[in-house]
């Protein structure tokens, strides 16, 4: 990473972005409307950053909490993915546990108590296979597909 180094005369290229790791540990980006020289008055005094190409950062956001600063561009956290991915699990589990929560909870007359949690240990089941996916996965991809394919 480079420290307010003069931009080169490639800056001028409106593909051009600027990045830099903010306070909390994600990526800022700079996209600038006029030109890079004047967009770096918008890094923080003291920060390192990065003049980057747009290619250079991921054009999917799915992840975008769990963006680092590589080398050369944005890269993704591993670990905060898989935090993202289990987050999403937890949500989409939920969802499908609802209507079944209102069964059990509610005593509903009527409504199969037995049934409501049979159908909950088979959404437990299948969301613990989305779990041993994420756990198991080695690239921010492998874990959208497993919670995409249960959409």
């Amino acid at each position: 990473m480079i420290l307010k180094q003069p931009p080169s005369p490639s800056s001028a290229n409106p593909m051009n972005r600027i990045i830099y790791q903010n306070e909390t540990g994600g990526v800022s980006i700079i996209i600038p409307t006029e030109s890079v020289e004047l967009a770096l008055k918008d890094v923080p005094e003291g920060v390192p950053y990065e003049i980057v190409d747009e290619a250079d950062i991921p054009s999917d956001r799915y992840f975008r909490n769990a963006w680092v600063m590589g080398d050369c561009c944005v890269e993704h956290d591993l670990d905060k993915c898989k935090e993202i991915g289990h987050d999403h699990r937890r949500q989409q589990r939920a969802e499908e546990f609802a209507p079944y929560d209102e069964v059990i909870a509610k005593q509903i007359p009527g409504a199969d108590a037995v049934a409501a949690e049979e159908a909950r240990q088979q959404i437990r089941d299948k969301y613990a296979l989305i779990q041993d996916v994420i756990e198991g996965a080695s690239t921010p991809d492998e874990i959208k597909t497993a919670l995409e394919a249960n959409q």
